[in-house]
């Protein structure tokens, strides 16, 4: 029998004392970055976007996590 489950995390990053120090022109950069990052570790980046202050990023989680 086989078990299927799928595990969501929301997670957001905020730069400190939110200051607004994520500029437009960097944005696309600093989330394939990010996109890259979770790829590598197995997992998948269902969405990511934000404001000059902070990142959401939702992603689902590889089930052999390690």
């Amino acid at each position: 029998m086989d078990t299927f489950y799928k595990i969501y995390i929301q997670i957001i990053f905020s730069v400190k004392r939110r200051q607004k120090l994520i500029l437009p022109k960097f944005k696309e950069e600093l989330n394939k970055y990010i996109t890259g990052i979770v790829r590598n570790k197995g997992h998948e980046i269902l969405a990511i976007n934000g404001t000059r202050d902070h990142i959401h990023i939702l992603l689902s989680i590889n089930r052999d996590l390690h």
